[in-house]
């Protein structure tokens, strides 16, 4: 079972169908929306996301959007830690048979700049969703939202890499830089900060700022304010 220590933002949990049940009959303000009922049913995840102001501590804040057709409504949810258990990340890889003609050539040059740096880059936002339901959610509009988890300094040269695949790309690069902490930061953001420039970074409980430091060899590590 999930305990709360062990989550990190973005991280997919799958919630009993019992469980689920139970919950949405707790939100009487849901009745009618299009694909809840059955969501836990045909096996689709919940995603953990920033605990909002007054949010229970003992709970886990959880979400999930419906797509645009359907109003492309963000539905927020608190759980109990025993009711729902963790799922693996879905990669860009694993996801590429969900993304369009026309992304198919930048996803191919990510895949191999995370392949270059030892990372596998994982998705979240509408690609996300649409590999793991089969429902539309991308669109021409649609970012390819990826995060990047790295278990050491982060290399500058990715984040140049990511800003030219970007420059080419037929849609917009967002995403995430993911610590060991468990702390994400905009890659964009870190990309255009300045030494010891603060960055933003964002965990399940809090905002932090960090102070960018840049290493040896052009690795950059990020620390807390105050340390």
């Amino acid at each position: 079972m999930v305990a709360e220590a062990g989550c990190r933002r973005h991280d997919l949990l799958d919630v009993a169908p019992e469980a689920w049940a139970a919950l949405l009959a707790t939100r009487p303000d849901l009745d009618g929306v299009p694909h809840l009922a059955g969501w836990a049913r045909a096996g689709r995840p919940v995603i953990l996301r920033r605990r909002g102001p007054g949010e229970a501590a003992a709970a886990l804040p959880v979400g999930l959007p419906l797509p645009p057709g359907d109003g492309k409504r963000r539905i927020g949810f608190l759980l109990e830690p025993g009711s729902a258990t963790p799922r693996p990340p879905v990669t860009l890889a694993a996801a590429r048979r969900a993304v369009p003609d026309a992304w198919q050539p930048t996803c191919d040059a990510l895949i191999a700049l995370g392949a270059a740096h030892g990372i596998a880059p994982c998705v979240f936002g509408g690609l996300l969703w649409q590999a793991l339901t089969g429902l539309p959610y991308l669109t021409g509009a649609s970012d390819l939202d990826l995060l990047w988890p790295v278990t050491d300094a982060v290399d500058r040269r990715l984040l140049t890499a990511l800003a030219e695949i970007e420059a080419r790309a037929p849609m917009r690069l967002d995403g995430e830089i993911v610590l060991p902490d468990g702390f994400g930061l905009n890659w964009r953001e870190i990309h255009a900060a300045e030494a010891g420039g603060p960055v933003l970074a964002r965990s399940v409980e809090r905002m932090d700022l960090r102070a960018l430091v840049v290493g040896p060899d052009d690795r950059l590590v990020f620390a807390r304010a105050g340390a």
